[in-house]
């Protein structure tokens, strides 16, 4: 897979004056640093630490025993979308312990991302139902970890998506299907301006080609 993130850290342009904030929610190790990481024109700033005994009987690993490190504040990346618009990415902490967290990210963002490991839906039904508290647009894009296969109608009807809400698939290791999940991000937001003016604050950018 094409993850690999280049050494060089490419200067923000001067010119730009627009930021635009994403927020990548989900379940504990739902992928969303690898989302991150694998999408962001910088190398990405990560608080993952090595879990360690401390974090047994805390943390729910099931499904996931073969994670060795933990995302304990948030992960931060950036896109530049054109000379005025730059795009900053933040990934959530999956933990319950840390969900107080997550209303502080989620002010100023302009849509969301929930990322969901189908073979352990119910994980991410937390974040789903803090962004409907808020009000904020959001995709859920299912990560590929190979588990079983379920229907959109299934996974849908177990996160107790409103009909308007997008559902894609993505493989998060992907550079060009993580950018996918943020194009479709986009076409909904569009959506959601288009449909209720009032709702956006600010114009949503075309996503960069």
């Amino acid at each position: 897979m094409d993850s690999a993130i280049s050494e060089q850290r490419p200067a923000l342009s001067s010119t730009a004056d627009n930021g635009l904030k994403i927020v990548v929610v989900g379940g504990f190790g739902v992928g969303k640093t690898t989302l991150v990481r694998s999408v962001s024109e910088i190398r990405p700033l990560n608080t993952e630490e090595t879990m360690s005994q401390a974090g047994e009987g805390i943390d729910d690993t099931g499904g996931v025993a073969a994670k060795t490190a933990t995302t304990v504040a948030f992960d931060f990346g950036r896109i530049s979308l054109d000379a005025r618009n730059v795009l900053y990415l933040f990934g959530a902490p999956g933990q319950e312990r840390f969900w107080f967290l997550w209303d502080r990210l989620f002010s100023g963002t302009l849509g969301a991302v929930v990322l969901v490991d189908t073979r352990r839906i119910a994980d991410s039904w937390y974040a789903v139902d803090r962004l409907e508290h808020h009000g904020t647009p959001f995709v859920v894009a299912c990560n590929d970890f190979g588990g079983p296969a379920h229907t959109v109608a299934e996974i849908r009807d177990a996160l107790d998506l409103a009909d308007e809400v997008p559902l894609v698939f993505c493989d998060a290791r992907s550079r060009e299907s993580s950018k996918q999940v943020l194009i479709s991000l986009v076409e909904h937001l569009k959506n959601v301006v288009a449909a209720d003016p009032e709702h956006g604050r600010r114009p949503v950018p075309e996503p960069a080609p």
